[in-house]
């Protein structure tokens, strides 16, 4: 899923202009959005899905014949990012989140961190079609977002899925507890490009394999806290006896041929994994 961020101060045009990116992203692909309320509430006081959270729900599902809404406590940026993930979504526009760190479309003068493209906007001013067309081909070049789920359905709506008769997955976390040290987060980098290339390469080759329908496999960079996901690959095979091998094989390949860097932050200290020497480096 590729994700872009629309912010600006209020009267700038942001709904317009992400009425606009909609239509056009559709033409490439399914479109989720988000929007900041800010502090708003959708959970009306006296109704029966309000006092289903005040008798202690953790999450409420209102389900009418045209809509299905979900009231949860566990609210972020990041978790609608992963519902829309999960959805299938090519795209999602986000409304709002300022201080995030997605790429962001500006509009006017507004100061936020990793704007892509700011465009001079005054109040009702028109957006041009040039606009959106750059836009567009902006957002086509931003980094992938994943879940496993959302690997898992794009794997079902490949043309080989009906010759499946298994899907498996694997999915790496930070593992909290490791001998005698405790760690705190990982810090991932990768080549670019290069990586995301030799891992399309590796899935390719996958693939061929007697049986096996689809590989697909997904690795995030950047800072990941303990018991966060890592990495993720699915392995979709007419049989099961076929999928297994292959889902370990690609994991091993993963972390064998594409070049991504794992750094170690711990209570003792950070170190870089790959160093032979187990150098820790002071903080």
């Amino acid at each position: 899923m590729k994700i872009i961020s629309v912010v600006g101060y209020k009267k700038t045009g942001k709904t317009t202009l992400v009425e606009r990116l909609i239509k056009a992203l559709k033409k490439h692909g399914t479109v989720g959005t988000i929007k900041h309320m800010q502090e708003h509430s959708l959970h009306t006081p006296d109704t029966d899905t309000w006092k289903h959270s005040r008798a202690g729900a953790d999450v409420v599902i209102g389900v009418t014949p045209h809509e299905l809404v979900k009231f949860s406590n566990d609210n972020s940026l990041d978790r609608a990012l992963s519902e829309l993930a999960d959805e299938g979504m090519d795209f999602a526009v986000v409304e709002g989140w300022k201080e995030s760190t997605l790429p962001k479309i500006a509009l006017g003068d507004v100061g936020v961190p990793n704007i892509i493209l700011r465009l001079d906007r005054q109040e009702n001013a028109k957006i041009d079609n040039e606009d959106i067309d750059i836009i567009v081909d902006l957002v086509q070049k931003q980094p992938e977002f994943h879940t496993i789920q959302s690997l898992v359905k794009k794997t079902r709506r490949s043309g080989n899925i009906d010759k499946a008769g298994a899907i498996g997955t694997f999915t790496g976390i930070v593992r909290a507890v490791s001998e005698n040290a405790r760690t705190e987060f990982l810090e991932f980098e990768s080549y670019g490009e290069v990586a995301h290339l030799k891992m399309d390469e590796i899935c390719a080759q996958l693939k061929q394999r007697d049986g096996i329908t689809d590989v697909l496999m997904h690795h995030r960079t950047g800072i990941i806290r303990k018991g966060e996901d890592i990495v993720y690959i699915v392995v979709a095979a007419c049989h099961r006896e076929q999928m297994f091998p292959v889902l370990s094989e690609a994991i091993e390949r993963l972390k064998r041929e594409v070049p991504i860097w794992k750094k170690e932050h711990a209570l003792e200290g950070e170190w870089w994994v790959h160093d032979t020497t187990g150098k820790k480096l002071e903080r």
